[in-house]
C-alpha cells in the first residue's frame, strides 16, 4: 500500500492541484487511487472523485472521533491511497493542533509531500522546510513539491539549496501555468459538475504533474504497510425494513453530497433515483425526495423555467411527502431567490424567500440540539449534541411567525442566528449539511421516517390526471 498526506505551508499553494493531478496521473498509469479529503469540504472532492475515479471520502478531525477516522481510511483504502489537507500542514482550530493536518497524518501514519508555493524564492526555501520539520519531529515530511515556479533556472537555484541545506528530496518541480489554474468563487474552486470543462482540465493537470513529478520516487517514498480497521459501533441504530425509493437531486445545481452518507442511505434501505432538476420535467416515481446542497443562484434561470417540475416538488410536499433538503435544497424549495438583483420563483413549498448576500451569513461548524418538532424517528439514546457544519451566503426570510424548527442552534447561524431545520409538512430543510458519522444517524433516521410515510409519487401524478 502506499499512502501519503498531500499539504502545504499556507492555503493557496497548489495542493488541491497537485492532488487532482497525481490522482489522474497515477490512474492513468494503471494504479487504483483512493483519494481523501480532510474537512468537510464538498467541491474538491467532487474533482478528486472525477480525477481517481473513484468516490472521495472526508476525513474530518472535528466531526468525526478518532476510530471513525480510521475506520474510514482502512475501509476504503486501496493501493494508491492520497489525502488532500486543507489549508497548511500545522494550521486547525485547536490550539495544540489536535485537529490540523498534522494530527491526521500522525493518526493515519502518512508520510507528508509539503507542496510550497515558490514564486519568488530562493534560499529562504531552505529555513522553510528546516522549521516545518522541527516543529514536530514526529511529522514525516517525505518529500516536497515545488509549485509556481519561474522557470529551469529558478527550480536549478532551487533544487541545489534544498539539497545543500536539508535531506528532504524534492519530488517535483511545476513551473507556473497559468493553465492549470481552476476557476474559483467564494467556496473554493467551482464545482466539476459545473464544470463543461472538467475532464479536459484535469487530463491537463495530470499531463503536467506526470511530465513534471517524479511519480517512482513519490512511490517509493510513501509506501507503508496496511491499517487495521479498528472495532466501531454501529451505524443503524433503528431497524431496517422494506426497500424504498429516494429521489435525489443529482445535477449542475445539486451535487454536494458526501460519499459515506449516500452509502448509509442504502444501506438503511433506500434506492437512490437521480433526476435533474434542470433538464427532467417530471418527479420520479418515488416514496421520498433528497435535495443537498450546491449553487441554485448559478442555474436559477433554468431552474426557473422548469416549471413543470416545480409544480409537482411542490404538490409532493403539499400533499405529504417525506423530503430532506440540505442549503442548496433549501434555497430551491423557497419562493423565490433574488440574486445579482433579480428574483427568480422557486418551487414556494416553504413559505419564505431566499436573499443572496455579499459574505457569507453563515461559515463553519455547527452545534445543534434537537427539539421535539424534529420529524425522524429518534435512537433510543439520541444525541445530546449534533455537530455538523454550514456555509451559505444566502438568508430565508419573511417566513410565517408560527414556522417550526427542528433544532436550536447552539453554535452557528442556521436560519435565523438561533434555529435551524425548517418543518413544513414531512419537510425537514436546513442550512446545516449533516453527516452519518459518531452519534448522527441521520441517513438511517430519514429512510425510516419515509418508509413509515409511505408516500408513492405516482399517487399523486394518478390523481392529478384524474
Amino acid at each position: 500500500m502506499n499512502r501519503m498526506l498531500i499539504s502545504a505551508a499556507h492555503k493557496s499553494s497548489g495542493k488541491t492541484m497537485v492532488s487532482i493531478g497525481l490522482c489522474a496521473a497515477l490512474a492513468a498509469r494503471g494504479h487504483v487511487v483512493q483519494p481523501f479529503k480532510k474537512g468537510p469540504d464538498y467541491i474538491d472532492p467532487m474533482w478528486l472523485s472525477q480525477a481517481a475515479g473513484r468516490s472521495c471520502r472526508n476525513l474530518d478531525l472535528y466531526l468525526m472521533e478518532r476510530d471513525d477516522i480510521v475506520a474510514t481510511f482502512a475501509r476504503h483504502a486501496t493501493e494508491v491511497n492520497i489525502v488532500e489537507g486543507n489549508k497548511g500542514l500545522y494550521d486547525g482550530l485547536a490550539l495544540d493542533g489536535s485537529n490540523s493536518n498534522a494530527a491526521l497524518a500522525k493518526m493515519l501514519d502518512l508520510p507528508v509531500i509539503l507542496v510550497i508555493d515558490a514564486r519568488g524564492m530562493t534560499r529562504g526555501i531552505a529555513p522553510l522546510i528546516l522549521g516545518y520539520q522541527a516543529f514536530d519531529r514526529d511529522i514525516n515530511i517525505a518529500g516536497v513539491i515545488l509549485n509556481n515556479l519561474g522557470g529551469s533556472r529558478h527550480e536549478s537555484k532551487l533544487r541545489a539549496v534544498i539539497e545543500h541545506y536539508t535531506d528532504v528530496p524534492v519530488i517535483g518541480a511545476i513551473h507556473h501555468d497559468e493553465r492549470l489554474a481552476i476557476v474559483e468563487r467564494h467556496l473554493g474552486l467551482m464545482p466539476s459538475n459545473e464544470s463543461h470543462v472538467a475532464s479536459a482540465k484535469i487530463k491537463q493537470i495530470a499531463s503536467a504533474i506526470a511530465e513534471q513529478v517524479d511519480l517512482d520516487k513519490l512511490l517509493v517514498l510513501t509506501q507503508k504497510e496496511s491499517l487495521a480497521i479498528p472495532h466501531t459501533a454501529t451505524v443503524s441504530p433503528l431497524p431496517c425494513g422494506e426497500k424504498v425509493r429516494i429521489a435525489i437531486a443529482r445535477d449542475r445545481s445539486f451535487g454536494f453530497y458526501y460519499a459515506d452518507d449516500l452509502d448509509a442511505l442504502e444501506a438503511a434501505g433506500a434506492e437512490l433515483v437521480p433526476f435533474d432538476t434542470l433538464r427532467d420535467a417530471h418527479l420520479p416515481d418515488v416514496d421520498g425526495l433528497y435535495i443537498g446542497g450546491g449553487f441554485p443562484e448559478t442555474c436559477a434561470t433554468e431552474l426557473e423555467a422548469n416549471v413543470t417540475l416545480r409544480g409537482e416538488i411542490k404538490r409532493a410536499i403539499d400533499q405529504g411527502m417525506p423530503a430532506y433538503a440540505e442549503c442548496g435544497g433549501l434555497m430551491y424549495l423557497s419562493r423565490g431567490i433574488t440574486y445579482e438583483d433579480h428574483t427568480f420563483e422557486m418551487v414556494g413549498a416553504i413559505p419564505g424567500d431566499v436573499q443572496m448576500h455579499a459574505k457569507p451569513i453563515g461559515r463553519g461548524y455547527v452545534h445543534l440540539h434537537e427539539d421535539l418538532e424534529h420529524l425522524w424517528p429518534r435512537p433510543d439514546t439520541p444525541a445530546k449534541q449534533i455537530k455538523a457544519h454550514e456555509f451559505h451566503y444566502s438568508k430565508l426570510v419573511n417566513l410565517p411567525p408560527d414556522s417550526r424548527f427542528a433544532y436550536h442552534v447552539a453554535r452557528g447561524y442556521g436560519i435565523d442566528g438561533d434555529r435551524d431545520g425548517l418543518v413544513v409538512n414531512n419537510l425537514l430543510a436546513s442550512y446545516t449539511h449533516l453527516r452519518t458519522i459518531g452519534s448522527c444517524y441521520w441517513a438511517t433516521r430519514f429512510v425510516a421516517f419515509v418508509r413509515r410515510c409511505s408516500f408513492r409519487s405516482s399517487t399523486l401524478i394518478n390523481e392529478k390526471a384524474l
